[in-house]
């Protein structure tokens, strides 16, 4: 059957700042490729003539389980009659700011209200870190029917903490939460579709895509690389770097093995780890550590080290153009008499739910800001840590400038030899020096 979209639940206590939406839209997640499929599925809605293709704006590198599967749907909106007669937008303007469509944006909730209704003096106005108080979202449509009632049909983007329980990941484990792959500012795209009232967004978000093989490009701010699928949940592949072939955290460092033939990059702690592994099966617990005679030291490159995060945004239509309908340039959003501006509440799938899509666009309006309220689940605990004999006895540290690894032996018992060597940086699959 189709999967229903429904809003996101609020709190009882709803009040007048909270933007209303009228709209819900129903998904059939069914991948297009599959012809028998679709034709079973799409004949499980009323009326076949307002069914709509989304192809969707994202195109991970990664792939779902199966191959052919991908985030694109076909959807429905209810009331479709009032839907398919506002006009269709290009834009619309809201607080002297305008937004496009196929643009992303901030969507305020609860959370984000509390805390500006909280904040005084200097501090008015400023949200909390912008994963704990609005989420983000990519506008697919614009429609109104004036500039007091405008929407934007939309994907959410999911921030990692937010996957939810009974997701499935690459491996087909069952995952939820932040995995330790995921970076501070990395969201995760989604198919899930919404319709949201355009006074609930809260700025321009910019939001690019990491291709993780693109190691050159590291650039600051919002990312995703990775794919959230619904209505039963599932996240695409990921790139898997390092001898432990675990995806990268952007946000912690990796070497680059220097290697051309090779060029594998390697997990500073999957680094350190094998030297100090390698150190306990030398020395273990009683023997002195001597400089070898014939010590080669190699001079590091600082270049072949990353702090990764890479975007490079890619994309395609949204959707299938529609001839017969006449798209504006731009409307103007009307706040209204709220003084805070409003919340709007996602919309959630039975399943998990997938954010909802629509087609007609004018040119451009002006909408007010409103907050959204989700559920967070809760996170999944990491894998079983390696074995580590050699804790309490020696520490190391990356020398990111020399390419090396320095070693501190904590045996106190231990008398004569060195307390502290260095010793070069192997690549762990081809074992190579790297320079």
């Amino acid at each position: 059957m189709a999967s229903p979209s429904k809003k996101r639940n609020r709190s009882d206590n709803v009040d007048d700042n909270r933007a209303d939406c009228p709209y819900t839209v129903t998904i059939d997640p069914e991948d297009k490729s599959s012809k028998k499929g679709k034709k079973r599925r799409r004949a499980d809605f009323e009326d076949e003539e307002i069914i709509k293709l989304q192809n969707s704006p994202f195109a991970p590198t990664g792939k779902f389980r199966p191959d052919d599967v991908t985030l694109d749907c076909h959807y429905k909106v209810e009331p479709q009659d009032k839907w398919l007669n506002m006009t269709r937008y290009n834009s619309f303007v809201l607080n002297q700011a305008k937004y496009f469509s196929e643009g992303f944006i901030y969507v305020t909730n609860e959370a984000s209200i509390t805390t500006r209704d909280a904040a005084t003096g200097a501090d008015s106005g400023v949200l909390r870190k912008r994963s704990d108080s609005e989420w983000v979202a990519r506008i697919l449509e614009i429609r109104a029917s004036d500039e007091h009632h405008v929407y934007a049909r939309i994907y959410w983007m999911y921030w990692p903490d937010e996957i939810p329980v009974g997701t499935k990941d690459p491996d087909n484990q069952y995952v939820s939460g932040r995995q330790p792959y995921h970076g501070q500012h990395e969201l995760v795209a989604s198919n899930h579709m919404d319709i949201i009232n355009v006074v609930s967004v809260a700025g321009e978000a910019k939001v690019r895509q990491w291709i993780e093989e693109n190691d050159d490009e590291i650039q600051d701010g919002l990312y995703w690389r990775q794919a959230l699928r619904f209505p039963n949940p599932q996240l695409s592949s990921i790139h898997r770097v390092c001898k432990c072939k675990e995806p990268n955290n952007p946000d912690k460092v990796a070497v680059a093995c220097s290697n051309t033939d090779c060029g594998v990059w390697l997990h500073k702690e999957c680094l350190i780890h094998d030297a100090l592994l390698k150190t306990y099966e030398e020395l273990g617990r009683d023997k002195p550590y001597h400089t070898p005679a014939l010590a080669i030291r190699t001079n590091g490159d600082a270049e072949n080290v990353k702090e990764e995060k890479t975007d490079k945004q890619t994309g395609r239509p949204l959707s299938p153009p529609d001839n017969s309908v006449d798209i504006q340039q731009t409307i103007d959003a009307k706040v209204g008499d709220v003084s805070t501006g409003g919340a709007e509440s996602r919309k959630e799938s039975e399943a998990p739910s997938a954010k909802q899509s629509t087609p007609a666009v004018d040119g451009s309006i002006t909408a007010a800001a409103v907050t959204n309220k989700k559920k967070r689940p809760g996170k999944r605990k990491g894998a079983d840590a390696k074995p580590r004999p050699y804790e309490g006895l020696f520490e190391a540290e990356l020398n990111v400038v020399e390419n090396r690894i320095e070693i501190k032996d904590l045996r106190e018992d231990v008398k004569g030899g060195e307390k502290e060597w260095t010793v070069p940086l192997r690549c762990l699959v081809c074992d190579a020096l790297t320079v």
